[in-house]
C-alpha cells in the first residue's frame, strides 16, 4: 500500500471480493442495486472540493475551442495558431473534420458497449492486473491504492509501437478496434505535427522523440448509477501521456478544471476531444498545460468513451525525456528534470488517481 492511503481490513476485503467476481462494475449494476457499495463511496473531504469555483462568477460563456482539420494546407497558419492558443491555455480541445468517417466512430462505440456487456464469463478471461499483459479488462487499475473506487470498467489494449496481434482483442470488437486504431494513430500523427509547429519547432520534431510511436486504447464503461453524488465515474486526474484523443457518446459527464471552475466538455457529433499529456507539457516545459479533469456518476446510461493515449508506456527504451532544449533560455530555464518513461509512469501507476498532479514529483527542487 502507497503511505497515505490506510485501508482497514474490512475494507481490503471488500476491494479483493470485488476484485475476485471479475465482473467490474456492471456486475454489481446486473444485481439490481438501489445503493452503491461502500468501496466506492467518496469521503467527505474529497467532497468538500467540489466546487472550487463557488465564491468566483461562473464561465457560463466558455466552452471548448473547437479546431477545423478540414483545410490544413490553405489555412495552415490559423490552424497553427488555434491549436497552440488550446494547447497553452485551455489544454484541451476538440477536433471536427479530423478524416475519421462517424461510421467508423459509431462501430467503434457500438463495439465498445458490446465488449461490455457481455457475460461475466466471456468478459472474465481477459480480466487481470499483469502489468505487461497487452490486453486486459479490469475495473480501477488503482484500486487497492485508491480512497474510494471509481464507477468505471476498462479495456485496455496496448497496439503499439510492437503491432498487436488482433486475436489476442475479443471478437466482439476485434476488426473495428484495429480499423480505428490505424485512423487514430494517423491524426495523432497530424496533431503531433501542428503541435510541434505550435511550439516554433520543425514540424517533424514531437515525432522525432517518439511521441508517436506508440498508443494504447482504453474502452471505458460507466454503467448506470443509483446514487451518482456520492462517487465519481473517473477521480480528477491528468493523463500520463504525450497526448490523448478521446471519442465519446452522447451521455456526457467530462469535465475540465479551467481557471479553478469546472466546465463541461459537451458531446459534439463527429467530433473528438484532444489533451495535452503529462508528458507534452513536461517537454514542452509548461508551454503546453496537460489539464486536470474528471468523469461524472450519471443515472443514465451507460456512458462509452474510447481513449487513445500516445505513450510507448513500458515499452523499453533508453531515452530519457526533459525539456527540449530548443526553449529553454536563462529567462526559461528547464521546470523539470529528465525521466525515463518507465520510471513515469512506474510513479503514476503506484500513486494512483489520487488528485494530484505526477509532475509534481519530476520538478526541480530549487
Amino acid at each position: 500500500m502507497i503511505s497515505g492511503n490506510p485501508i482497514n481490513q474490512d475494507r481490503l476485503q471488500q476491494l479483493k471480493a470485488f476484485d475476485e467476481s471479475k465482473a467490474g462494475v456492471k456486475g454489481i449494476v446486473d444485481k439490481g442495486i438501489t445503493k452503491i457499495p461502500p468501496i466506492f463511496i467518496r469521503p467527505l473531504e474529497d467532497t468538500a472540493g467540489d466546487n472550487p469555483s463557488s465564491c468566483q462568477p461562473t464561465q457560463a460563456q466558455f466552452s471548448i475551442p473547437v479546431v477545423d482539420l478540414a483545410d490544413t494546407v490553405g489555412r495552415h497558419d490559423d490552424v497553427v495558431t488555434r491549436v497552440r492558443w488550446a494547447a497553452e491555455t485551455v489544454g484541451f480541445f476538440q477536433v471536427v473534420n479530423h478524416g475519421i468517417s462517424q461510421s467508423v466512430l459509431d462501430e467503434m462505440l457500438e463495439a465498445a458497449r458490446g465488449f461490455h456487456e457481455q457475460p461475466r464469463e466471456v468478459k472474465a478471461e481477459y480480466y487481470g492486473r499483469e502489468l505487461m499483459r497487452k490486453v486486459k479488462f479490469g475495473s480501477n487499475f488503482d484500486l487497492y491504492q485508491s480512497r474510494f473506487a471509481n464507477w468505471r470498467d476498462t479495456l485496455f489494449c496496448v497496439m503499439g509501437p510492437e503491432p498487436l496481434d488482433p486475436q489476442e482483442l475479443p471478437v466482439v470488437c476485434r476488426d473495428i478496434t484495429m480499423e480505428y486504431s490505424d485512423h487514430v494513430h494517423k491524426l495523432g500523427v497530424t496533431l503531433f505535427e501542428l503541435l510541434s509547429e505550435a511550439l516554433g519547432l520543425k514540424s517533424d520534431h514531437l515525432l522525432s522523440l517518439d511521441c508517436a510511436k506508440g498508443h494504447l486504447i482504453l474502452t471505458h464503461y460507466y454503467p448506470p448509477c443509483p446514487e451518482p453524488e456520492l462517487t465519481m465515474g473517473t477521480t480528477k486526474h491528468s493523463d500520463p501521456d504525450f497526448l490523448t484523443i478521446l471519442l465519446q457518446d452522447h451521455i456526457g459527464g467530462l469535465q475540465i478544471l479551467f481557471q479553478n471552475q469546472w466546465i463541461d466538455v459537451p458531446p459534439v457529433p463527429g467530433a473528438l476531444v484532444v489533451n495535452i499529456g503529462d508528458l507534452l507539457q513536461l517537454i514542452s516545459n509548461d508551454r503546453f498545460k496537460s489539464v486536470e479533469h474528471q468523469v461524472l456518476a450519471n443515472y443514465g446510461g451507460p456512458r462509452v468513451s474510447i481513449a487513445c493515449f500516445f505513450t510507448l508506456h513500458l515499452y523499453p527504451s533508453a531515452r530519457l525525456y526533459g525539456p527540449i532544449k530548443n526553449l529553454l533560455s536563462e529567462d526559461h530555464p528547464p521546470v523539470y528534470r529528465e525521466t525515463s518513461l518507465q520510471d513515469f509512469i512506474s510513479y503514476y501507476e503506484r500513486k494512483g488517481l489520487d488528485g494530484n498532479s505526477a509532475l509534481t514529483h519530476f520538478k526541480w527542487r530549487r
